[in-house]
């Protein structure tokens, strides 16, 4: 069984518990919908490709399908460590379920052993998405990394997760979304390097050349 480590445990605390008000009981379980990252990627491919702008269209194609790498690997690593989630361990913990707040009763008693709550696949995904948008999109500001700041936060506020599940999926995703936006670009120099050469053989020749062959 997954232990958490008592600084973990008072932070979940302090977030799900003493740190609520009304506005963030409102928005965040909206922060934490999954669809979210699906409607930004659809919106901005058919924003590109209506005002035909290929390259950008084909780097939202390329963070959809890294987004779909990056789950999977979130769902490896929880069916490795089974860590039981806030809502199905911590006596007390408030949980958003049903379009409704409730919480555990304080005599609650863990009979879960089992869970997928390592590591945040919503941290992970929403870190990875900002990460690959700053080195795709260089003049980017650097400020769209509070909304997976923000998305993490409500994992916590909902007790979906630790802290340390969402620590580490911040951490993974900021690794993957750097590494997999340096595939692409890998993968785009060496395309162009092969193209070169066939493009410099196609073209036709020069005039000049062809009569100095002919003389």
């Amino acid at each position: 069984m997954f232990i958490a480590p008592a600084f973990d445990l008072n932070l979940l605390k302090y977030i799900n518990q003493d740190a609520r008000c009304t506005l963030l009981d409102v928005l965040m379980p909206f922060a934490s919908k999954p669809e979210l990252a699906t409607i930004v990627l659809v919106a901005a491919l058919i924003f590109f490709l209506v005002r035909r702008k290929v390259r950008p269209a084909v780097y939202i194609l390329w963070m959809a399908l890294s987004l779909t790498a990056v789950d999977a690997g979130t769902h490896v690593v929880k069916d490795a460590f089974h860590r039981v989630r806030p809502l199905n361990s911590i006596p007390g913990a408030m949980y958003y379920e049903d379009s409704e707040w409730r919480h555990l009763p304080q005599d609650f008693v863990q009979t879960k052993e089992r869970g997928s709550s390592y590591f945040s696949a919503h941290a992970a995904n929403s870190m990875c998405l900002a990460v690959m948008a700053l080195c795709f999109w260089r003049r980017l500001n650097p400020w769209i990394l509070l909304l997976p700041l923000i998305v993490g936060y409500s994992r916590v506020y909902l007790a979906k997760h630790f802290p340390t599940d969402v620590l580490a999926g911040w951490a993974f995703g900021a690794v993957a979304g750097w590494g997999l936006s340096f595939v692409f670009f890998l993968g785009s120099r060496r395309l162009t390097a092969l193209r070169a050469p066939a493009a410099v053989q196609g073209q036709p020749q020069k005039a000049g050349d062809q009569e100095q062959r002919n003389a």
